[in-house]
């Protein structure tokens, strides 16, 4: 099999390449999800159930809609679709007549009878979340390859590419010891931050920040990492900015964590250098993130020109 060349972008980006059978439509296709599990088909998968709103917005990135019969309860994308959850009965998803459902590895962990009886009844399911940068290009020529939209995957890929290396070229000419010292909260009640290695971190990374929260400790295969107030407040003089992602997973306010005890010590706290990121910006396995670079990057550098801006 042949390996397709993907556009060339900076630093983070080396793609975890998934091999995938580039047979025709009518001969076997094998993809490999983010389980491990292999999928062999013969045909573009055309009834798609998305339980994860990364998933449909992808899909409707690759140019579809009508394929796509039902959504999950949280995303607002397709309102005039079918809302289910993975906590249903299995039988309301099954009287959609689904021919593939796509769900990401936390549901398949909670909820692995609903795999179990998706696939007795025939239907396919795809567990797929991209948790580090690298991964991302190759879970987009995954979703071509199960939708039969693999030139868009890789237009996707190249525009990715190219207003990625638009959008940071400014900011990475800066030498690294003037760059913004940065920590950047995932859930404020648990003191938790992102894992280096997480899309949240190439965000920041790409927008010209600097983690001071490398030494934190992953939390099992997420992107989410454990640090703690003692540890945090002992680099208090060294947070230029403190970004807080905001949305159904961490729903706090600029006040409450500068309210927090003990935060008043920290260096941006007290220049008021606090600011919130819509989670859908960075943790998000989407073209939304080229968003969420160009907005970290307003806030570290408000003198730079935002022209990478495109949805905000």
């Amino acid at each position: 099999m042949n390996s397709k060349k993907t556009a060339s972008i900076p630093f983070l980006f080396i793609p975890l390449v998934l091999f995938l059978s580039a047979a025709p439509l009518c001969a076997a296709i094998s993809i490999t999800d983010s389980e491990m599990r292999t999928l062999v088909f013969s045909q573009p998968f055309q009834r798609i159930i998305s339980l994860y709103p990364a998933h449909t917005t992808n899909l409707l990135d690759l140019g579809l809609r009508e394929e796509i019969i039902a959504i999950g309860a949280s995303d607002n994308q397709l309102p005039d679709r079918p809302r289910v959850q993975f906590q249903d009965d299995p039988e309301r998803l099954l009287a959609l007549q689904p021919d593939l459902v796509l769900i990401r590895p936390m549901i398949s962990r909670g909820y692995p009878h609903l795999v179990r009886i998706l696939e007795r009844n025939n239907v396919r399911v795809v567990s797929l979340q991209p948790t580090t940068a690298p991964e991302l290009f190759s879970y987009w020529e995954t979703l071509g390859k199960l939708t039969g939209r693999e030139e868009e995957a890789r237009t996707m890929i190249k525009t990715f590419g190219q207003r990625l290396a638009e959008l940071t070229a400014d900011v990475q000419r800066r030498p690294r010891e003037e760059r913004k010292r940065v920590y950047f909260e995932s859930i404020h009640r648990q003191m938790k931050t992102f894992a280096p290695t997480s899309m949240a971190m190439f965000v920041l990374e790409a927008a010209g920040g600097v983690n001071i929260a490398t030494d934190a400790m992953q939390m099992r295969e997420t992107n989410i990492a454990a640090y703690g107030r003692e540890r945090l407040l002992a680099k208090a003089d060294e947070i230029d900015l403190y970004l807080a992602q905001y949305g159904r997973m961490n729903p706090v306010s600029v006040d409450e964590i500068m309210r927090a005890p003990g935060f008043q010590i920290i260096k941006a706290v007290r220049q008021r250098q606090v600011f919130l990121v819509p989670e859908e910006l960075v943790s998000r396995p989407t073209m939304g993130l080229l968003d969420g670079i160009a907005f970290v990057k307003s806030l570290l550098y408000p003198d730079y020109s935002q022209n990478g801006l495109t949805g905000l």
